[in-house]
């Protein structure tokens, strides 16, 4: 599967002036949320997996780990946790992304001493941005091998009882899922435009009225591409009800609360 600048824009006047296989692969993505019958290998995990540890790592800390999810009972069990959507459960694999401070600090109670630094937000964010990072390399890597991905942000939903689920020791969350699987052919998806460049792209310094200035023709390319699939709206009544309140977070808004109790305090 390949992709073009014009899909990925919405845009008939989008180019690129430097491409290559990987950049098409890229250009390419959409979330899958059917999938077909036959299962992801062995040797298609550990390749994932291998793709997910050459990511980039904030001083070599590698705080993360993966569950990988095949058993159909758990991945129902997991799906009800995650709003109820059931590509999780028809997924052949579903890999549960783990921020995981728990490894530093068994390794610092085995040496006796203390990590304090590891009670910080910024220790957390590492957390974080360190398991997203190594994702985004699986899901590329699933792309190559002709797998379908799309994350799951719900299994921020119950972090608790994810946890108690997956059995994750003290000092590690659920930071998202990923539902991975041979894309069903019959699924009504395409590739969703993204906004135009130059409403995220700056040079040498922050300029938002131009930035901004491009997003009514983004919102006019994003509701004529929903249309497509009989769903309504454009992308900033999207941003500003998924923002609007506590109400719209799915009970994500006790998150801080939540972290504390599992051993992530974020002074």
């Amino acid at each position: 599967m390949t992709g073009t600048p014009t899909a990925r824009y919405g845009d008939p006047d989008a180019v690129l002036g430097a491409v290559s296989d990987v950049i098409r692969l890229q250009l390419a993505h959409r979330s899958v949320r059917a999938f077909g019958p036959r299962d992801v290998h062995d040797d298609e995990l550990t390749a994932l997996i291998a793709a997910a540890q050459s990511a980039p790592t904030s001083s070599n800390l590698q705080p993360w780990s993966v569950v990988a999810v095949r058993d159909p009972a758990r991945r129902a069990r997991l799906a009800a946790l995650a709003a109820d959507q059931r590509f999780i459960a028809q997924a052949p694999l579903f890999l549960v992304w783990i921020a995981d401070l728990g490894r530093a600090r068994r390794l610092a109670a085995r040496a006796g001493t203390d990590v304090d630094a590891a009670d910080y937000l910024e220790t957390t964010l590492i957390g974080y941005i360190d398991t997203a990072l190594a994702a985004q390399n699986a899901v590329v890597a699933a792309a190559s091998l002709g797998l379908g991905t799309v994350f799951v942000g719900a299994i921020r939903n119950s972090p608790e009882a994810v946890a108690a689920e997956l059995r994750l020791p003290p000092h590690t969350t659920a930071a998202f899922g990923l539902a991975v699987g041979a894309p069903d052919p019959d699924e009504r998806a395409d590739v969703k435009p993204r906004l135009p460049q130059q409403a995220v792209l700056h040079h040498e310094h922050y300029d938002a009225d131009a930035a901004d200035g491009h997003l009514p023709v983004y919102d006019e390319r994003l509701a004529a591409y929903n249309a497509r699939f009989g769903l309504h709206g454009n992308w900033s009544d999207r941003v500003l009800a998924r923002l609007k309140g506590p109400e719209s977070m799915a009970g994500r808004h006790l998150l801080r609360d939540t972290l504390r109790r599992q051993g992530l305090p974020s002074r």
